[in-house]
């Protein structure tokens, strides 16, 4: 009996814990970090703030939680799916499907982590730090990528069509959130995906051209 009361106990605890993030994340996505308190999180949460403060130090510890759970998913949509899924292009068109769909599911860890990163504080919120470091660990796997697809590109070459492609995915989430249209963010991301992959095409024609290719690129014809 003990042992059930105890597993009944860490179940209700993760369901609390699950409770508060939610209600902290829909409150950050909607007023940012300033407007989000903990009482604002009891309130949308149903649970009272001694059950908050039991599980997080601070509303500092609390966003910096909303920010790891989400991106969690978030990574794992930046990964270049296996060749069973086609050629380079579909790879690459699948993989970035992928991480639109993440942030259609849970916008509120781009939304969040892009309000903290534009934001300058003397102190600087451990949210923002676990986000910042969760966007560097997605740039370089946006940089393994090309790399893989199109192993003769200079490393500056690279480190543009990185710069490139995560700044223009960042603008297409940024147009839809100002604006509020209605737009199909996964089919956007899918031709930003495409526009990407010809510029590396043409990038690697150039290389090879000019004579520092060692082979030809991969599933550059595709």
């Amino acid at each position: 009996m003990a042992g059930t009361s105890e597993r009944k106990q860490r179940a209700n605890g993760v369901e609390s814990r699950e409770r508060i993030l939610d209600a902290a994340a829909r409150i950050a996505g909607e007023r940012g970090y300033d407007g989000t308190s903990i009482a604002a999180v009891s309130a949308r949460c149903g649970l009272p703030a001694s059950s908050i403060y039991w599980h997080f130090k601070d509303k500092d510890d609390l966003i910096a939680a909303v920010i790891e759970r989400s991106s969690a998913a978030w990574l794992a949509a930046v990964e270049l799916p296996g060749a069973e899924t086609g050629g380079p292009r579909e790879r690459v068109s699948a993989m970035v499907a992928n991480v639109a769909r993440a942030l259609v599911d849970d916008p509120d860890f781009l939304r969040l982590g892009l309000m903290l990163a534009l934001e300058h504080r003397p102190t600087e919120p451990r949210g923002r730090t676990v986000y910042m470091n969760a966007r560097s660990v997605a740039r370089r796997h946006v940089s393994e990528t090309i790399n893989t697809l199109f192993p003769d590109l200079a490393e500056p070459d690279v480190q543009t069509l990185t710069t490139y492609a995560v700044s223009g995915a960042d603008g297409l989430f940024v147009h839809r959130e100002v604006t509020g249209e209605s737009v199909d963010l996964v089919a956007l991301f899918e031709l930003h995906a495409q526009l990407c992959y010809d510029a590396a095409v043409r990038m690697a024609g150039r290389a090879g051209g000019s004579g520092k290719g060692k082979r030809e690129v991969s599933g550059g014809g595709t």
